[in-house]
C-alpha cells in the first residue's frame, strides 16, 4: 500500500502518467492486462473521490463558503453528472459497509456503487415502514450479489424497484413513495435570459404517462433535404413538450368527455411471482396495476419467465363516451371531494381485474387523488338500492364504517338511505 504521508501524491501521479500501452504486443494480451489494471485504478480513484468528498462534508468546507460540496466539485472541474453521483455516494458512506469494501479494492465501479445507493433509496422509499437493520443488510447483499454477477446499473435499479414493490404489496401500512401523490411537486421559474425552467417530481404512473407521450412525439425526423434530424435528443423532447401542450389545448376546447386516458402497456409475469411492470418506469404495485385498469386505454401483455409473450390482450377503451356521459349525469362531480367531471376518471366499483363489468352500475367518478385513496387507504364504494354510489370510510376514520352519500347528495341523512 502506498503511504501518502511519505510518498507525495504528485509523485504517484507522475508514475501513473509514465505508463503507456506496450509497443510489442502482437496478441494484445499485455495490453488487455494493462487495461484491466487501469479499470481497477479508475474504480479505486472514484471510491477515493467519494470518501474525500465525504470528508469535505464532515469538515463543512463548502458550507463555510456559502456553497455545497456538489458545486465545489463542479468548480474543481468535475462534470455536473459526476458531481451529483459523487455527492450521492458520499452521503451514503457508512450505511453500505459491504458495498464500500468492494469499491475500496476496485471491484465495483462508481456507476455500480451509485446504482446500489439509488436502489437502496428506492427500496426504503417504497417501504411504508422504516427498514430494520437486518432487512437493510439483506437487500444490500442482494443488490451487491446482482452487481458482482454482472448486472448493469439499469438492471440494479429495476431489481430494486421490484423489491420495493413487493414490500409495498405485502404491507397494509400506507402508500409507498412511488405511488404517494402527496409528494408530487411541479415548479417553474423564469431565468435571467427569459427562459423557463420546469422541475417536477411525480408518481411513477404520472411519470410513465409523461415519458410515453413525450417519446411518441420526439422521434427523429429527416430534414427537408433528407439528411438526419439535426436536433439533439433533448431538443426533440423539448419540441415534443410544446406539441403536447398545443394538443392538450386543442383537446380542452373540444368535447372530450369520452376520450380515453393515456395509452399504457402493462406487462404481467404469468407465474405471478414478480410484480407487473411498465415499459418506461419498471415494476408497479398490485394496487397501481388495479388502478391503471380503471379508466384508460390499457394493453395487458402476459409473459413467461424468459420474458416471451404468452398472451397479448387487445387494447380496451374502458367506459366509452356514452357510459361516461351517463355516469357524469348521475354523479355530477367526484363522489368523494366534489372535483368537476373534467378532473375525474371512471372507477370500477368492482375492480375490472376482478371481472367487474363496464356498465353504469359499476362505475363512479373519482378525481385522481381520491382514486388513489380508494385504492390505497381503505375506502370502499358500494352501489345502493337507489343506484347511486356510496362511500364506506376506513375504520380509522369511522369505526362503524357508516355509508356516506356521494358528494352531490351530501344533504341526505344516513337514516334516509337503503344502501
Amino acid at each position: 500500500m502506498i503511504n501518502t504521508d511519505t510518498t507525495p501524491l504528485d509523485a504517484i501521479l507522475d508514475q501513473l502518467i509514465e505508463i503507456t500501452p506496450p509497443t510489442d504486443d502482437p496478441t494484445g494480451r499485455t495490453t488487455f492486462e494493462q487495461l484491466e489494471f487501469w479499470r481497477l485504478i479508475r474504480n479505486v480513484a472514484d471510491h477515493q473521490i467519494a470518501t474525500h468528498a465525504e470528508k469535505l462534508d464532515d469538515l463543512h468546507v463548502a458550507q463555510k463558503a456559502g456553497s455545497t460540496t456538489k458545486k465545489l466539485l463542479i468548480e474543481m472541474g468535475f462534470a455536473p453528472a459526476v458531481s451529483t453521483r459523487t455527492t450521492r455516494i458520499a452521503d451514503a458512506m457508512g450505511t453500505l459497509s459491504k458495498v464500500e469494501a468492494y469499491a475500496a479494492d476496485g471491484r465495483l465501479s462508481a456507476e455500480v456503487v451509485d446504482a446500489i445507493v439509488r436502489g437502496m433509496s428506492t427500496i426504503e422509499k417504497r417501504s411504508p415502514t422504516e427498514l430494520s437493520a437486518d432487512d437493510h443488510a439483506i437487500y444490500e447483499t442482494e443488490l451487491l450479489t446482482q452487481a458482482l454477477s454482472g448486472a448493469t446499473p439499469t438492471d440494479l435499479q429495476r431489481h430494486a424497484q421490484t423489491i420495493g414493490n413487493t414490500i409495498a404489496d405485502t404491507s397494509d401500512n400506507g402508500i409507498p413513495a412511488s405511488d404517494d401523490r402527496t409528494l408530487d411537486t411541479l415548479s417553474h421559474h423564469t431565468t435571467d435570459d427569459s427562459r423557463v425552467e420546469i422541475h417536477a417530481n411525480v408518481t411513477q404512473v404520472v411519470g410513465e404517462k409523461f415519458i410515453a407521450m413525450i417519446d411518441e412525439r420526439s422521434t427523429p425526423r429527416p430534414e427537408p433535404d433528407g439528411s438526419p434530424d439535426r436536433r439533439s435528443a433533448t431538443q426533440r423532447r423539448a419540441d415534443a413538450l410544446e406539441v403536447l401542450l398545443d394538443q392538450a389545448a386543442m383537446g380542452a376546447a373540444m368535447d372530450t368527455i369520452g376520450t380515453p386516458r393515456t395509452q399504457v402497456a402493462l406487462t404481467i409475469p404469468a407465474d405471478g411471482g414478480n410484480p407487473a411492470f411498465l415499459p418506461w418506469t419498471g415494476s408497479v404495485t398490485h394496487a397501481i396495476a388495479r388502478q391503471l385498469s380503471c379508466d384508460g386505454s390499457l394493453t395487458e401483455i402476459i409473459i413467461d419467465d424468459e420474458t416471451v409473450p404468452l398472451a397479448m390482450g387487445r387494447e380496451r377503451r374502458l367506459f366509452p363516451a356514452h357510459l361516461r356521459k351517463a355516469i357524469i349525469i348521475r354523479d355530477q362531480t367526484c363522489i368523494k371531494c366534489g372535483a368537476p367531471p373534467s378532473h375525474t376518471q371512471v372507477h370500477h366499483i368492482q375492480h375490472w381485474t376482478d371481472n367487474g363489468d363496464t356498465d353504469l352500475d359499476n362505475g363512479c367518478l373519482l378525481c385522481q387523488r381520491c382514486h388513489t385513496q380508494v385504492h390505497h387507504n381503505g375506502w370502499d364504494i358500494i352501489l345502493g338500492y337507489d343506484r347511486h354510489p356510496w362511500l364506506i370510510p376506513p375504520a380509522d376514520i369511522d369505526p362503524q364504517r357508516r355509508a356516506l352519500p356521494a358528494y352531490n347528495r351530501r344533504t341526505m341523512r344516513l337514516d334516509d338511505i337503503a344502501a
